[in-house]
């Protein structure tokens, strides 16, 4: 750890390393892993539920006033009326960790006062530590590191993530999907939002949307896109996304475009947004637009 990185952030790079270790220790033998399943077609394995367990141990030895909000504990540990509360993720990806695939990453944010304060997401198969801390910038291992400089969105590349929970509107997310495709050189989806948030603050893709997703699998990897200089919010660019469960991201000519795309399709767009996309996707036999907002259900990005 560096001696100039925040007191805070060093923490919590020293808690993903040790997660990472125990998850790189697990995937060499990934067939003997006990899984579970919240709900079909999501899973948690004994291998999130370690790493997580270290994630705390580690972040409470160091502040042990601070606040927990997790994934698989949401807040069991930690103290409940804390202005620190720290946001994790221990395996976000775990879809693709059950089945051999190595794109999955830690994440770990903290939140002072509700805002995002420090991140930090690290993707252990390949060893890479992206990090920030507001007003310092956003760091990959030692490099700062920026979203891109493409302004055409025929040059874009941009990440996306398909519904997979029964009740999820999967038409109504091809609809988008649809919209987006033809205006850009390529959707690609991974299976870990935290890690697709790092590559576009990283400029490795231009762009990002999803939806259903929680807080902790945006948390750290919204302060890294804005330390990159991008711009992340929900799919009408308000910036206030967190529970939402809609985000977008990307650099702030690629973020503009994909507003004018996919902002009728939020559930905050006017009324006769709504009303456009119901009808379009009733012709073509699909289900209705989402509703108004809900409170946020416990559930991991597969």
């Amino acid at each position: 750890m560096s001696s100039t990185l925040h007191p805070m952030l060093n923490v919590a790079i020293k808690a993903a390393r040790a997660a990472g270790a125990l998850i790189n220790r697990a995937a060499l033998d990934v067939e003997s892993v006990r899984i579970a399943q919240k709900q079909v077609n999501d899973f948690v394995t004994e291998v999130d539920q370690a790493a997580e367990k270290t994630i705390i141990d580690t972040l409470l030895s160091a502040y042990p006033g601070h606040g927990i909000l997790a994934e698989e504990t949401g807040q069991q540990f930690g103290a409940k009326d804390s202005d620190f509360v720290w946001i994790i993720d221990p395996l976000d990806g775990t879809t693709n960790f059950i089945h051999g695939m190595p794109v999955y990453c830690v994440s770990i944010a903290l939140a002072v006062k509700g805002k995002i304060e420090h991140a930090v997401v690290y993707d252990p198969s390949r060893n890479n530590l992206f990090t920030a801390t507001r007003g310092r910038g956003a760091f990959l291992n030692d490099r700062r590191i920026r979203v891109s400089k493409r302004a055409q969105m025929r040059d874009c590349l941009v990440i996306t993530g398909f519904p997979f929970r029964q009740g999820d509107n999967f038409k109504a997310h091809m609809a988008m999907v649809t919209d987006v495709m033809p205006r850009v050189a390529g959707v690609r989806q991974s299976g870990s939002a935290a890690l697709d948030l790092a590559y576009v603050a990283a400029g490795f893709s231009d762009g990002f949307f999803h939806t259903g997703l929680s807080i902790w699998d945006v948390a750290a990897g919204s302060l890294l896109i804005t330390e990159a200089g991008g711009l992340v919010g929900n799919f009408t660019g308000e910036a206030d996304f967190l529970e939402q469960r809609e985000c977008m991201a990307g650099n702030p000519r690629v973020y503009g475009n994909l507003v004018t795309v996919l902002g009728k399709y939020s559930k905050f767009a006017g009324a006769g947004e709504k009303a456009g996309v119901r009808q379009a996707l009733a012709e073509d036999g699909g289900e209705e637009a989402p509703a108004e907002p809900t409170a946020p259900a416990s559930d991991e990005q597969a």
